[in-house]
């Protein structure tokens, strides 16, 4: 006998729920016990290796996973928010964040971004020489602002995507560290601003090896001391590790881990956990991809060129990366009956097509899947980050429902909306519709 995932009975639910429809053919679904054991794993990795009583704020990065109530459940479970623009913060203000469990990083900060994050007391991380100047002017007028940083690119070199590599030489985020003069200068420029207390780096990627994101923090973490030695005090006092850990997209399994990153930090950078630093990480995907799963419906099942072919209502607009770089965003395709079986059609290589209006809108292509028919389901697992929460409006395809789910025993799911269907007339209002 088969024991269904808590993945295949949330399915099911979907259907016995009629929230699988003409008017909502596609539906999102995330883990929330997934969420709690991802939360729980990253507490126990770091707590492994820090010091006793060391400060450690893990943040989630809110770019991953843009829904309110996922940014209030994750507080819930000691994980504070990164935020990168003035609409993120806003959520997470809306999930009830206390000011000291959220970090701000931005290349493109406006003064009044950098107002609002002194006067609200968040901690936050500069990005170049020009946002200190400008902090120069600004921070005296704060005298309870929170913790500031500087954020350094220590240029090791990319991953193998491109598009996410943080760390390259000519990098748009941070202060080059190697370019000509720049590590005196970063220096310098915590000497004369005795306000200036953190160091931010954020080398991971997907594709990113975890030799070098650990090479990345052993560089931050050699300035610190750097600078510490050079002030003759303990002026960085915290340093933030940032995020990046690679998903894998290949089966269930979670790897790497965040024990086997923590252990790798703690042989490379064993001074990182001695207790003379506070500790910021700012991990997304790796929190909460595994726990999401987009189901379409199967809308006509047709051949072209001797191929199957299976049009859904999964494509770009919710998996946007996977379409436009199938190479380097791979998904897997899980066959589900119209009943919310998994499927044991005889297996066929088909694509698996999307409902935007373009020839490259394919989630799968010849991939060998049980023979799908219409009304059947199609279910694409780990993309509980960035897939369905920060979704692509082509041709004006509405946002699809989200819900939480929960599974106790062999129960059925229990479902828990985070998020319902744009309707038409919110997507023809915010499209300007009501001008």
């Amino acid at each position: 006998m088969v024991i269904p995932t808590r993945r295949d009975q949330a399915v099911r639910a979907l259907l016995a729920h009629g929230l699988i429809t003409d008017d909502q053919p596609l539906a999102a679904l995330l883990d929330l016990r997934g969420v709690q054991e991802a939360a729980a794993a990253l507490h126990a990795a770091f707590d492994a290796v820090t010091a006793p009583g060391q400060p450690v704020l893990h943040t989630f990065a809110v770019k991953a996973g843009t829904l309110v109530p996922v940014l209030r459940l994750l507080d819930g479970f000691g994980i504070g928010s990164e935020v990168a623009s003035p609409g993120e913060l806003a959520l997470v203000e809306a999930a009830g964040l206390a000011p000291e469990r959220i970090v701000l990083d931005s290349p493109a900060k406006t003064g009044r971004e950098l107002r609002r994050a002194l006067d609200l007391g968040i901690a936050f991380n500069a990005d170049n020489p020009q946002e200190l100047t400008r902090l120069d002017a600004l921070v005296p007028a704060y005298p309870a602002h929170g913790p500031v940083g500087l954020r350094i690119n220590p240029q090791l070199g990319g991953g193998t995507i491109d598009a996410m590599s943080t760390a390259t030489a000519t990098s748009k985020f941070g202060v080059a560290l190697r370019d000509p003069g720049a590590r005196d200068w970063v220096v310098r420029a915590f000497l004369t601003r005795p306000w200036l207390t953190r160091l931010h780096c954020h080398v991971g990627s997907q594709g990113m090896a975890l030799d070098r994101m650990a090479d990345g923090v052993r560089e931050t973490y050699e300035l610190a001391e750097e600078i510490n030695t050079a002030a003759g005090r303990r002026q960085v006092d915290t340093l933030d590790i940032g995020g990046g850990l690679p998903v894998n997209f290949a089966s269930d399994e979670v790897t790497p881990s965040f024990a086997d990153y923590a252990r790798l930090l703690s042989e490379r950078v064993p001074g990182l956990f001695d207790g003379r630093y506070g500790l910021v990480t700012e991990f997304g995907r790796a929190l909460l991809a595994k726990a999401g799963t987009i189901v379409a419906r199967v809308e006509y099942t047709k051949e072209s060129g001797g191929r199957p072919i299976a049009v859904t209502h999964a494509g770009a607009q919710v998996a946007t990366r996977t379409v436009f770089a199938p190479a380097s965003w791979p998904l897997r395709v899980i066959a589900y009956d119209a009943d919310g079986a998994p499927s044991t059609e005889p297996r066929v290589n088909q694509d698996v097509a999307g409902p935007c209006c373009f020839a490259g809108d394919l989630v799968a292509i010849d991939r060998a899947l049980p023979r799908l028919r219409p009304g059947d389901l199609v279910a694409l697992p780990d993309t509980g980050a960035y897939y369905f929460s920060t979704p692509f409006g082509y041709n004006a395809l509405p946002r699809p429902a989200v819900y939480g789910y929960s599974v106790d025993g062999p129960g059925p799911a229990v479902l828990t909306p985070l998020r319902r269907a744009q309707t038409l007339a919110e997507l023809v209002a915010e499209a300007g519709g009501a001008d």
